[in-house]
């Protein structure tokens, strides 16, 4: 693929220098990687020393990669720093696994979660059925989030994603409904329960900004510009009844860039999810020539990155925050990268390993902002796992393949085979995923937990119970 090489920008926003081509020249590079990823002897754990971090957060950053298990993870290291290399992911001082499985109406494990049920798990503690959104998996009835929990307390609260906003991950801090569906007024037929006309909080849209966050950032403009039938603002579109509730409503980076701490932050920047940052032939049956990725053409100028949209973010939490009457009480911020998981479903390698690698970006944000405020707790993980798999280059596996040529020269063979029908998108896979964190509870990630206790270290963290 003749196409510039996207590579480069992922290396440069790390100050890491691209290697030249081959394997000696690669070998280099990699021990620099590796060695700067390396803490020195005095480096404290979690972000400070056992003694000097605090034990309550005055923040927390969460950072979901929609579908990156550890394959997930491993290709786009192999493909963006080298086998020997290592991302802001692999730099966190406290790692651990957790599990993600759902459950049915009688409570009983389903064993492969969806991301409603899975966001649902750590944003309420409690675990659902798949497709509900942070509702009881018997009784159908709203359980509380972190974010409205906080939101209580006096935080300031943000939701960043790639994905619609109104996407299954952050609807689950935001809202409550009985099918993930219900993303907009228009949208309700599976939920007639939660419609506003049978007393219930409407759709995922109107109850987002209805709780208004500070910052809420991401896609799903078309579910914003929807009207309203039922209720108070009735006629309007959501985005109308965003600017009623005081949002300022931006489209673009241009907009982001101007906005400040004054009123809460409502960026539409797409009319679904926001197109992915790389681009490359699919699997397919029998393999694909070898390939390189390539910045995606069909990406228009000026979209924001997710590290920019969390950059963005942080910084008006933290003046909202401080910018009171009252003490500061610090913020709660959950940022997706929603699209890892929408490239896997697609076999698309090279769209998934970008998004990867721009989550990873955004994960350095996180862990930038927690080196300069050790009250700070940083987490990232994943929802579920997907179903990717690195295999020998020289077989021809059943399902979809392709090869892919990394800068150290290697060839990597990706093969997706969940489904028999490949127009039917891949499937989720049941398998535990990585959870890392830094700062104050950091240590209650190690060994293997479960997401719904992902609920209890950011609550009790923050002093939310």
């Amino acid at each position: 693929m003749n196409a510039a090489n996207p590579l480069r920008l992922f290396r440069t926003s790390h100050s890491t220098p691209a290697p030249r081509r081959g394997r000696l020249a690669w070998g280099a590079a990699a021990l620099l990687v590796v060695g700067a990823a390396l803490p020195t002897a005095a480096a404290p754990a979690g972000g400070g020393s056992a003694d000097q971090t605090p034990r309550k957060a005055r923040n927390v950053i969460l950072l979901i990669g929609d579908g990156m298990g550890d394959q997930e993870v491993t290709l786009a290291r192999d493909y963006t720093v080298g086998a020997g290399g290592r991302l802001a992911l692999d730099r966190f001082p406290e790692t651990g696994k957790y599990t993600t499985y759902s459950v049915d109406s009688k409570g009983r494990p389903d064993y492969v979660t969806d991301s409603a049920a899975s966001a649902s798990g750590w944003s309420t503690g409690r675990k659902t059925v798949n497709g509900r959104v942070s509702k009881t998996p018997d009784t159908d009835v709203a359980v509380p989030t972190v974010l409205e929990l906080a939101r209580r307390k006096g935080l300031a609260t943000g939701s960043v994603t790639t994905d619609e906003l109104t996407g299954a991950t952050p609807a689950a801090m935001a809202s409550h409904v009985t099918e993930r569906d219900c993303q907009g007024p228009a949208d309700m037929a599976s939920c007639p329960r939660d419609t506003i006309g049978r007393g219930g909080p409407g759709s995922i849209a109107e109850q987002s900004v209805r709780l208004r966050p500070d910052v809420l950032l991401g896609g799903g403009r078309q579910r914003f510009d929807q009207k309203i039938t039922e209720g108070p603002y009735r006629g309007l579109t959501v985005t109308q009844q965003a600017e009623k509730q005081g949002y300022r409503v931006v489209t673009d980076a241009h907009g982001l860039k101007a906005a400040g701490p004054d009123r809460p932050l409502l960026g539409l920047f797409a009319p679904d999810s926001l197109p992915v940052e790389w681009s490359g032939r699919p699997a397919a049956a029998g393999g694909t020539p070898p390939q390189r990725c390539a910045t995606n053409p069909k990406r228009p100028a000026g979209t924001p990155a997710l590290a920019e949209l969390t950059t963005k973010a942080i910084g008006l939490l933290e003046a909202k925050a401080k910018g009171g009457n009252g003490p500061d009480k610090g913020f709660f911020l959950q940022v997706e990268g929603a699209s890892i998981d929408k490239q896997a479903h697609e076999a698309d390698p090279c769209g998934q390993i970008g998004e990867t690698a721009a989550f990873d970006r955004a994960v350095k944000v996180a862990q930038d902002y927690a080196a300069r405020h050790p009250d700070t707790l940083v987490v990232a993980t994943a929802d579920h796992g997907h179903s990717t798999q690195i295999l020998p280059v020289d077989i021809n596996p059943p399902g979809l393949s392709a090869t892919l040529v990394t800068d150290e020269g290697g060839r990597i063979k990706v093969g997706y085979s969940t489904t028999d029908t490949p127009a039917d998108g891949q499937e989720h896979t049941g398998t535990q995923v990585g959870i890392s964190a830094r700062g104050p509870y950091a240590e209650r990630v190690r060994g293997v937990t479960d997401q719904t206790e992902l609920f209890t270290t950011v609550t009790t963290a923050l002093g939310l119970r």
